[in-house]
């Protein structure tokens, strides 16, 4: 286990370098000057030039992605072109409303798709499978920010149970304001999380070592939870893991709906006004978010199957 993780540790060198490498190009190669975005196109050139000297970006392409390299490995991520700000500083903040969204929406993901799952699988083909398999569909196939707004629309504005925006101050508060946006992403996963875990149990459930366990006399609920789910979870686990990726960037359109201050709207600010620094240490930490949750997949696997070798 150990000298597996310390091989995908040294191979995240190469996907952080990948994923820096690329956003610097697609930033610095989009059109646009982040010196006449943040000065207004009123400015004059003179004062133009004078910024763009200031952040650097008047020498050639090589010499400023040789100096982010250098930056990255000595951990220093600048600072922002418009908040005048540590990068570093401006992500403690932000991350955790987004790490909390999308730990709440993983988690409302399973709290729904888990039961449904069971009981469409325990009347396979029936008239309560198609409905549910049918209500999963319609869902899937629904825009996030649309669900987002009629969210806020009825449960907000109307029924004034839940905010609307914000992220509150304690942290009860900030359950309760992630709660609509956790929902909405959630929604995204299930049909697929549902559809994955109702075909494993329905291969567990007509599996022959759950025929020999239901001979042997054990109870239905012992049955159901340590032979038929605890296998489906395997699949699972994989479907879920996969749509971190889905979290990651559906966070960009709830935090914005939602008005959160996580790092989906740090990263359309720092987009919108061109702020390097800003676009390049986001795209950073969601790289590393999505290899840290695919890496703990991994370990997952061996806890729930001791028989998978990890390579």
């Amino acid at each position: 286990m150990l000298r597996f993780l310390l091989r995908r540790l040294v191979l995240l060198v190469p996907v952080v370098l990948g994923t820096a490498t690329l956003t610097f190009l697609l930033m610095h190669l989009s059109p646009g000057d982040p010196a006449r975005t943040y000065l207004g196109e009123h400015a004059t050139p003179e004062a133009i030039a004078a910024l763009r000297q200031q952040w650097g970006l008047d020498q050639p392409l090589l010499i400023q992605y040789l100096h982010f390299l250098r930056d990255l490995v000595t951990g220093e991520l600048g600072q922002s072109m418009f908040f005048h700000e540590p990068i570093a500083d401006l992500l403690a903040t932000r991350l955790p409303p987004t790490l909390l969204l999308m730990l709440m929406s993983a988690l409302l993901s399973l709290i729904i798709a888990v039961p449904l799952a069971a009981w469409s699988a325990v009347r396979n083909s029936g008239l309560s499978d198609t409905l549910v398999r049918t209500f999963t569909a319609v869902f899937q196939g629904t825009p996030i920010f649309f669900v987002a707004t009629v969210f806020i629309v009825l449960f907000g504005i109307r029924l004034k149970i839940f905010p609307v925006a914000g992220y509150g101050n304690t942290p009860w508060e900030h359950v309760v304001s992630l709660f609509l946006p956790s929902l909405a992403l959630a929604l995204g996963i299930v049909p697929v999380l549902m559809r994955s875990l109702r075909t494993a149990l329905i291969d567990a459930l007509n599996s022959e070592y759950v025929s020999f366990a239901r001979a042997k006399g054990l109870l239905h609920r012992t049955v159901w939870l340590h032979y038929a789910l605890r296998n489906a979870s395997i699949s699972g686990l994989s479907v879920l893991s996969i749509q971190v990726s889905y979290l990651a960037g559906g966070t960009l359109v709830v935090e914005n709906v939602f008005a959160i201050p996580g790092m989906g709207t740090f990263l359309m600010k720092g987009i919108l006004n061109r702020d390097f620094p800003i676009v390049q240490a986001s795209a950073l930490v969601f790289a590393l978010l999505v290899i840290l949750v695919y890496l703990l997949t991994d370990v997952a696997y061996k806890l729930l199957d001791p028989r998978v070798r990890l390579k």
